[in-house]
């Protein structure tokens, strides 16, 4: 028998699931009613300003960095436009695929690639890295076209700094690089700000007065607001609010006068600073050899590193900064000087000198072991005695001399505007507590002071320290801290504000001893060391040659240049200062290795006085003798400083951006100008101990 359905029980059933399944659909629509009116009554706000702000996107624009000119003019730094491919550094990209698929499309060399990962070692956490920089226009033409293919490359319009002189006055310049890892952890510390001024930013200042000048050359970043796709890509610009150029230097340093000193080093090494005493301006900053600073623009290559880094030349040192050497017999007129005021000597007192000097069971000898028999101070300079000076040491005692000789400058920082200076050593007997750790090493011995007294010993100065010290003695007391810049100049409006140098407090230099340390300074260059150099000058000038040693010597052995390396022989300077009456040069210049100070030093300075009291050049002849060391006064007919050509002038391989000219991207939407790639610098010091004349 078949059972019949209830009819009425299986439509109550249907109902009810029917009723729930509507009361479900309420629900929902209620859930997304309210849920719409939450979003769009009580956040509209909130959503409305996140929606504009994934429309809009802001672009900070690096502003063009500061130009660096000389005293007339001439520039030494300026910036020009390129563009750049470079690849994004997202993870899961497989960069070596892509730079190869890439090179089909523009030519990526192998010097490229050794750089892109050089890059990512050093820079680690950069959102790109360029793999290619100063494209053509056929290249970029030809990537935009494939552009669709690389969608983790971007190309970039970038500004790229130039020095157009190359390696000429590359230690005062410095270079600039990208911003490192330690650099960033140390602009967290900057003002907020500041912090904000350097958004979009990756390059600063390393080294030079690119590093010291860094807030004045970066100028302010402006940024522009535009329109972007769902992709990201910019379609649009809406707002812009265009960057201020950074400020330009001017310097006190005549590179006309630079680039002749560096040609006359020729290949040796050493340095030479030149001040006018009348207000701390430098007037020439050279350091020997040289590098060209333009290698490290787009990022320096393993090769050109490693021939700078590795070189027993120390290329990368700046030796007017940074080395620090014995002074030699240039030490004497401070010595001198220090008697005087410190009343231990008086200008008529008369020394025996028999060529040696006796000190317990010591010998200390002066050069050929020569006596000059009797001489008082003006002829103990004039002839160079080393017997007068280790008498006066052994006098005076290393504390006293410290005392009289500390307020010249040296063994301490001069406060010139460029980072990294050395103090080297001036010793006392607290400095040597200082410096050493075993008890018998703190010990000061009194036969470690005699051979302080020609410039010996612990003695340890800058060329810089040097010049400075001499500009404070011939100017009578007068002191003021060595500067670069002597002015900054707003890009936009064109006013400078001077970069002044307050004097120091003055010596206590009276002048009676001031003019016989003159007049025997003078007799140096007409009856001393300097004589054959100084012959014919139409201006009376003052100097002292010395002469260093690199290795020292036995007890009782004689010096044999021919018996040493080159890197072993002897150093050559000479301090000096022009006109005699009243000064507007003092200089300190050291030749690495070169002799005697009479034979490769002097005749340097004798070419930046020509230069500047006559507006003399030397010729080709007398330059070539010069660099060799064969020179003594000037040869050949001299040419007018104006006259000749600036290394590298009028070649200048690009157009270089003017202050506050924008450089065009690639899309036409959004700029970021940046400045060059470099790597550290190696930095040292050079010592040496010992003098013979």
């Amino acid at each position: 028998m078949t059972e019949l359905k209830n009819i009425e029980q299986e439509l109550d059933r249907f109902r009810g699931r029917l009723l729930a399944a509507a009361a479900l659909v309420l629900v929902a629509f209620a859930l997304l009613a309210a849920r719409l009116v939450h979003l769009q009554v009580f956040r509209h706000e909130q959503l409305a300003t996140q929606a504009e702000a994934n429309r809009i996107a802001v672009v900070p624009i690096v502003p063009n960095r500061g130009l660096i000119v000389d005293r007339h003019g001439v520039v030494l730094a300026s910036n020009y436009s390129a563009y750049t491919l470079e690849i994004l550094q997202k993870r899961g990209v497989d960069s070596e695929a892509l730079i190869e698929e890439l090179a089909g499309v523009v030519e990526i060399g192998p010097r490229d690639r050794r750089r892109y990962k050089r890059l990512q070692e050093d820079l680690k956490g950069a959102e790109s890295l360029p793999i290619r920089t100063k494209l053509g226009d056929e290249e970029v033409a030809r990537f935009l076209a494939q552009r669709f293919r690389f969608p983790d490359v971007e190309l970039k319009a970038r500004l790229f700094r130039h020095y157009p002189l190359g390696e000429v006055g590359s230690h005062l310049l410095g270079y600039i690089g990208r911003i490192n890892a330690a650099e960033k952890k140390a602009m967290d510390d900057w003002p907020e700000e500041e912090q904000g001024n350097y958004k979009g930013t990756e390059y600063i200042g390393k080294l030079g007065l690119e590093q010291k000048y860094e807030r004045e050359l970066h100028g302010i970043t402006g940024f522009e607001e535009v329109e972007t796709s769902a992709g990201g890509r910019a379609v649009r610009r809406l707002n812009s609010h265009p960057p201020t150029p950074g400020d330009k230097l001017v310097l006190s340093v005549d590179i006309r006068l630079q680039a002749l000193v560096e040609e006359l080093f020729g290949e040796r090494r050493g340095a030479l600073v030149a001040i006018d005493p009348r207000n701390g301006e430098i007037l020439a900053f050279v350091s020997k050899p040289t590098f060209d600073p333009n290698l490290f623009v787009d990022g320096i290559d393993h090769e050109s590193w490693k021939e700078l880094n590795e070189s027993i030349d120390k290329p990368l040192l700046n030796r007017a900064l940074r080395g620090t050497y014995p002074p030699g017999s240039t030490f004497k007129p401070f010595m001198a000087m220090a008697a005087l005021t410190s009343g231990k000597r008086g200008p008529n007192a008369v020394i025996q000198d028999g060529g040696t000097f006796q000190f317990g069971n010591h010998t200390f000898r002066s050069h050929g072991d020569r006596g000059l028999g009797p001489v008082d101070m003006a002829r103990s300079i004039v002839k160079s005695s080393n017997v007068y000076y280790y008498s006066l040491a052994n006098e005076m005692g290393v504390d006293l001399m410290h005392e009289h000789l500390s307020p010249f400058g040296f063994g301490a920082r001069t406060g010139i505007d460029l980072e990294g200076e050395v103090a080297g050593i001036l010793p006392s007997t607290e400095w040597k507590r200082r410096y050493y750790k075993r008890p018998e090493q703190q010990r000061w011995y009194a036969g470690e002071t005699i051979s302080l007294g020609i410039g010996q010993g612990y003695n340890s100065f800058t060329m810089l320290q040097l010049a400075k010290a001499t500009a404070t003695l011939v100017s009578g007391g007068v002191r003021y801290t060595p500067h670069l810049v002597r002015e900054v100049e707003d890009a936009l409006g064109g006013e400078r504000r001077r970069v002044l140098a307050e004097p120091l407090e003055p010596l206590a230099l009276k002048p009676e001893h001031v003019a016989l340390i003159r007049r025997a300074l003078h007799g140096v260059t007409q009856e001393g060391t300097s004589t054959r150099v100084f012959a014919g000058a139409p201006y009376a000038s003052g100097g002292k040659t010395g002469t260093a040693q690199a290795v020292g010597v036995r007890q009782g052995a004689k010096y044999d240049a021919s018996k040493l390396e080159e890197h072993q022989r002897d150093h050559s300077l000479y301090m000096a200062f022009a006109p005699l009456e009243a000064p507007t040069v003092a200089l300190a210049v050291i030749v690495e290795n070169a002799g005697f100070g009479a034979q490769a030093a002097a005749p340097i300075a004798r070419r930046v006085f020509d230069y500047l009291l006559l507006g003399q050049y030397p010729s080709v002849e007398d330059i070539a003798a010069t660099r060799l060391g064969q020179s003594a006064a000037p040869i050949g007919t001299p040419r007018r400083a104006a006259d000749v050509p600036l290394p590298g002038q009028g070649l200048a391989p690009v157009a270089a951006a003017r202050p506050g000219e924008r450089v065009a991207a690639a899309d036409a939407v959004g700029v970021v100008a940046a400045e060059g790639a470099a790597a550290g610098a190696a930095t040292g010091a050079v010592a040496a101990a010992g003098d013979r004349r």
